[in-house]
């Protein structure tokens, strides 16, 4: 509705995880790097975590965009899945052509697919998106899948992205095999107050109209303390308030219309 009048190009805040507008914070960079290497190096397990819209998801998205032509990868999103459900997915996402059967058929056709691509100097990596979500009985399972490998190397890199209580999950007694697995760990922390003012910079410049509008010092206050740095309510209160700004036709994005959107938007993301 308000592209024009501001002369972007996209939206610049929309909440999905597209990883052009990965913003390259410290701690976000850290992360990405961390999966770089581990997938590179063949670490094995992997967990990402942060609290609900801190940018996990983009991160990994941005993962993919640096990940080489030899590199497969399965990225399962639907953790509301059964082992062998879980298996047959990982198959469908690496586009293996395999014959239905139990969990064990499937988990030796899963094999062989791998041990084909090490041949082929191929790696491969399952990346699981809300992990939290899993089941002490999947996550044993995904242990399982890290046994696949030669004396030498890893066959499958395993990265588990999910919420804090991830960690707590992992950290049960029935899991202690897997836990002594993970290879490397990362929480992602929230942004702090100048990286708010370089993220709401960085989102308007990749969208095209960067020097076209003015999020105030105050402005910019108010919305790191209505978010508390999470990048995706500091998304929802922009896009807000550059609607607002299109209405009062104001390039000018200052206190007064960061207040008028955070009383429409009421108490429930403060909370969140």
């Amino acid at each position: 509705m308000y592209e024009k009048f501001y002369g972007f190009t996209e939206k610049p805040f929309n909440t999905t995880p597209d990883p052009r507008f990965f913003f390259p914070s410290n701690k976000h960079t850290e992360a990405l790097n961390s999966l770089i290497y581990a997938v590179q190096e063949r670490k094995g397990f992997v967990v990402i975590t942060g609290e609900i819209g801190a940018g996990k998801t983009t991160v990994s998205r941005a993962l993919l965009n640096k990940l080489d032509m030899n590199t497969k990868v399965a990225l399962i999103t639907n953790t509301h899945i059964t082992a062998k459900e879980l298996i047959a997915q990982i198959l469908q996402e690496l586009e293996v052509e395999y014959k239905p059967g139990g969990k064990q058929k499937l988990l030796a056709q899963l094999n062989d697919y791998l041990i084909r691509q090490l041949s082929a100097d191929a790696n491969v990596v399952l990346i699981i998106d809300e992990a939290q979500n899993l089941k002490a009985q999947q996550l044993e399972q995904i242990r399982l899948l890290s046994n696949l490998e030669t004396d030498k190397d890893k066959l499958l890199q395993i990265v588990l992205v999910g919420q804090p209580e991830l960690n707590h999950k992992l950290s049960l007694y029935e899991l202690r095999q897997l836990q002594q697995r993970i290879m490397i760990r990362y929480h992602i922390s929230p942004l702090d107050k100048l990286e708010v003012k370089e993220y709401i910079r960085h989102r308007l410049n990749i969208a095209g109209a960067a020097n076209q509008i003015d999020f105030t010092d105050e402005a910019t206050e108010m919305v790191f303390n209505f978010s508390g740095g999470t990048p995706r309510l500091i998304n929802i209160i922009c896009d807000r308030a550059l609607l607002a700004g299109y209405v009062a036709e104001t390039n000018n994005i200052d206190a007064g219309i960061i207040n008028k959107c955070m009383e429409e938007l009421g108490s429930y993301y403060v909370t969140q």
